[in-house]
């Protein structure tokens, strides 16, 4: 079968290689869930508020509504948006579409008329699934592709709908597209192919520790890599174990679910984190039963670590780096102590090709700081409908160049050093901002910390401090600079200016958003020194 337009393929070289090594099965999504629904028919798949969903009747539900859908009209290949919240609705319409071969692009609650438009007009989506039916006609009256709005309150169809025929699908062809996590511009798409995204769940969960006792806490938006597929729902779901879904991401509602459903895994980024373990009421939650807190999407600091350590006292903290794109790292509980403690682990893959590289692309000796360079059997050849910009990302031999600096450990494991647009060019001397916040936070008074350059009419940017402070500490720029000098850092390093605040906005990814954080800022404060 032809690829779909717009989709880069495998080279048939490497392609043979992935299924020869066992990590491509030619099987799509609706194959291997199908199966598994109904071995693990009678077991507890979902829980959401007070509902409880079998297997069984995940089964039933997805396979209806793909009838429905059927009905509607839609049909193999063609492309939908789902807009949707972490609710039941989300994996009935996710499996449904896999039944009969429909691709969602998997947008994030937060996103509105840009980003919608932008993605039904670059893959001519036919239909538009959310919650906000104004919102839905806006965007069908902008995009003639669109042919039908469906309401979240109208996929739970009923049991008289018939069944869909049978589809051929290509397990080449994508099963969804995913979002790129950049923070700033409308996000490219990534097409995750039925075979790279069912190996990417089971190679995660390899390393994840899951059994089918285990009870996910799926808090983060399941729209994303992480929550979904890495090892996710999808990963948990293999294990024919059992996901809590939670639509908010307060303490107040998220530690009452962890003690009373029993959770054992937990998947978050570190600002969440900091924000649950804040909380004045953690200490009243019975969370001995979590045995796995993982963390992504940021660099999770030791001291961090050592919280989560102390409030979750059975829990092993596992910290992983992954893309939509692709590649994943994972701490292992074998690592040496000081590799568990550094850094993000090892890619879950033996074919992971990894090379950090300098800006010409040649390879760093080892122990040095490079970009992450990487191809392998679950990380994309291409964005999808954007070969110009694939043409700057991707490498002649197939290599995506990622933006992430990393610097190779003893132990073999990876240790993330940033980005390499994190960075702010103070009079032509670049910054990089982690550096200086991994500084920062070893502070006493310092309970988190985001630096972002801010426009200076001499120097290009400065670089300003946005601090949460500790209850009942004070931190001024001077002494900030003090404590950043005795430390031994470069003084044009040092941030000119501090933003004190009570909460980080996050971005659709639930990172720190810088871009907020560089919008919100005061007008005021002058540079400490120059």
């Amino acid at each position: 079968m032809e690829p779909l337009d717009g989709v880069v393929p495998y080279p048939p070289e490497f392609a043979a290689r992935y299924r020869a090594r066992g990590y491509w099965k030619d099987r799509t999504l609706d194959q291997v869930f199908g199966e598994l629904f109904e071995r693990h028919a009678d077991r507890v798949a979902l829980e959401h508020g007070r509902e409880t969903i079998t297997y069984a009747q995940l089964a039933e539900r997805r396979a209806q509504l793909a009838a429905m859908l059927h009905k509607l009209g839609l049909r193999r290949r063609d492309r939908v948006i789902m807009h949707l919240p972490n609710a039941p609705e989300f994996l009935y319409l996710y499996f449904a579409l896999q039944m009969i071969g429909v691709i969602p692009v998997l947008a994030l609650a937060p996103h509105r008329r840009l980003e919608l438009d932008h993605f039904a007009r670059l893959t001519d989506a036919v239909a538009y699934f959310g919650t906000d039916e104004e919102l839905g006609r806006a965007v069908r009256q902008a995009n003639p592709s669109v042919r039908h709005i469906v309401l979240m309150n109208e996929l739970l169809p009923g049991p008289n709908v018939g069944s869909a025929p049978p589809v051929d699908i290509d397990p080449m062809d994508p099963c969804c597209l995913l979002l790129s996590g950049g923070t700033t511009g409308v996000p490219k798409l990534i097409p995750r192919t039925h075979n790279d995204y069912v190996y990417n769940s089971r190679a995660a969960a390899a390393v994840h520790y899951i059994d089918r006792d285990s009870r996910q806490l799926a808090v983060a938006p399941l729209a994303h890599n992480m929550p979904l597929a890495c090892p996710g729902v999808q990963g948990f779901l293999m294990h024919g174990a059992r996901v809590v879904l939670s639509e908010g991401t307060r303490a107040a509602e998220i530690l009452p679910l962890v003690s009373r459903h029993r959770v054992t895994h937990i998947a978050a980024v570190p600002a969440l984190y900091i924000r649950w373990l804040a909380d004045p009421d953690v200490a009243n939650h019975d969370l001995s039963s979590v045995e796995l807190l993982q963390s992504g999407g940021q660099r999770l600091q030791p001291e961090l670590r050592k919280r989560m350590a102390e409030v979750f006292p059975n829990a092993f903290v596992q910290e992983n780096f992954g893309m939509s794109e692709g590649t994943l790292f994972f701490v292992r509980k074998d690592l040496p102590e000081d590799a568990r403690m550094e850094t993000v682990g090892t890619p879950v893959s033996a074919d992971d090709d990894v090379r950090l590289t300098d800006e010409s692309g040649a390879e760093v000796p080892d122990g040095e700081v490079g970009e992450l360079t990487v191809r392998g059997p679950y990380t994309l050849r291409g964005y999808y409908r954007a070969p110009a910009y694939n043409a700057r990302q991707f490498t002649p031999d197939g290599f995506y160049r990622s933006g992430d600096l990393m610097r190779r450990h003893p132990s073999g494991a990876y240790l993330v050093e940033g980005r390499i647009k994190d960075l702010v060019n103070r009079g032509g001397e670049k910054i990089s901002a982690e550096e200086v916040e991994n500084l920062i936070l070893t502070h006493p008074s310092v309970r988190n910390v985001a630096c972002v350059p801010y426009p200076d009419a001499v120097l290009g940017e400065r670089m300003c401090a946005c601090l949460i402070l500790r209850e009942g500490t004070t931190l001024t720029i001077e002494s900030l600079r003090e404590f950043l000098v005795d430390l031994g850092i470069a003084k044009f390093k040092c941030p000119e200016r501090v933003e004190i605040m009570d909460d980080f906005p996050l971005s659709p990814f639930g990172k720190v958003s810088k871009k907020a954080l560089v919008e919100g800022m005061s007008n005021t404060g002058e540079p400490a020194w120059s």
